[in-house]
């Protein structure tokens, strides 16, 4: 009988630790317990720790309530001003109603995602593509509102929506890349142009000062030429002062060609050797040189005339009109 009632009890005791077993359920600090009893919801919510249902009764459903990190998929989309753009987000969740989060939606994090790629599309028709590109804050704050308008319904907070990048075409690209250029070279060559007048500002005031003292431009004269010479070259550099190259600039200029002829020496000697003009009367010319000399004296027919040794004698020649040209004797 003895051995019998301590089978029994073996036998109770096995099937309440076997039950208990069954029965006991931990919960993590990051999750909360949903219990269903025979298909209905138990309005109170499991805490975290140790906690026990009915085995066969109840059914346990643990709800993560960390925030979620999901990646939207990238998207394809033309913007407001007919740029196509590819374009993909995060959005960072959490559950903060475990009993919505499994009754009022099937799967939350699959309804989240879908509703998160049917909002970046949206937002992308909706933008221009400078928007995209360097108004992003604006809209994360609308595709969060987008977002989370549907989720509140499902248990689901939307914390925060972050466009990730934007993808361009390449002639895009290049397109955008050819502006910028053109606005920094735009930007470099104003900044030149003011350092140019400044600097020239400078230089009339350094001029009016040393005109007002001759000592001084002599003293940066100095200075320069020391400056130079201090490269250790052979080069010596010796500016030329700007007096002499205004003398230079009054120098007579040479007749103008309607003006009045040169001189009849000039016409002379301009000829080529063994010719002369005869407008000009009283020119010899010799080989080895041309000027005027005055016409021999008249002799006695009756007494030969010698030849010189230094000039030969010439044929006479026939008168021309004044400015003609005669041949070689």
């Amino acid at each position: 009988m003895v051995e019998e009632l301590v089978a029994a009890g073996a036998v109770v005791v096995s099937c309440g630790a076997v039950y208990a077993m069954a029965a006991a359920r931990v919960i993590k600090q990051y999750e909360r317990g949903v219990v269903f009893r025979l298909g209905r919801l138990r309005s109170a919510i499991r805490p975290p720790g140790f906690t026990m249902i009915a085995p066969g009764f109840d059914r346990l459903r643990k709800v993560n309530m960390q925030i979620v990190t999901m990646p939207v998929p990238a998207q394809e989309g033309i913007t407001r001003d007919n740029v196509t753009v590819r374009v993909d987000a995060v959005v960072y969740f959490k559950v903060v109603d475990p009993a919505d989060a499994i009754i009022q939606v099937e799967d939350y994090r699959f309804a989240v995602s879908q509703m998160a790629q049917t909002s970046l599309r949206s937002i992308i028709g909706k933008s221009d593509l400078d928007d995209l590109l360097s108004n992003r804050e604006k809209l994360n704050q609308g595709l969060e509102l987008m977002i989370d308008s549907p989720a509140v319904g499902w248990g689901v907070h939307i914390d925060r929506v972050e466009i990730k990048d934007v993808s361009l075409p390449e002639t895009m690209k290049r397109s955008m890349a050819r502006q910028a250029e053109a606005d920094r070279e735009r930007r470099a060559r104003v900044i030149n142009a003011d350092a140019e007048l400044q600097a020239s500002k400078k230089l009339a005031e350094a001029a009016a000062q040393m005109s007002e003292s001759p000592s001084a431009l002599q003293l940066r004269l100095l200075q320069t030429v020391m400056a130079v010479a201090a490269e250790k070259n052979s080069t010596l550099v010796l500016p030329i002062p700007v007096e002499l190259l205004r003398f230079l600039e009054r120098s007579p200029e040479p007749a103008h060609p309607d003006g009045p002829p040169p001189p009849p020496e000039h016409q002379a000697a301009s000829l080529p050797v063994g010719e002369a003009s005869t407008g000009a009367p009283g020119l010899v010319e010799t080989p080895e040189r041309s000027e005027p000399v005055e016409p021999p004296e008249p002799v006695e027919p009756s007494e030969p005339v010698e030849a010189s040794e230094k000039r030969p004698r010439r044929e006479p020649r026939a008168e021309a009109s004044p400015g003609a040209m005669t041949g070689r004797g």
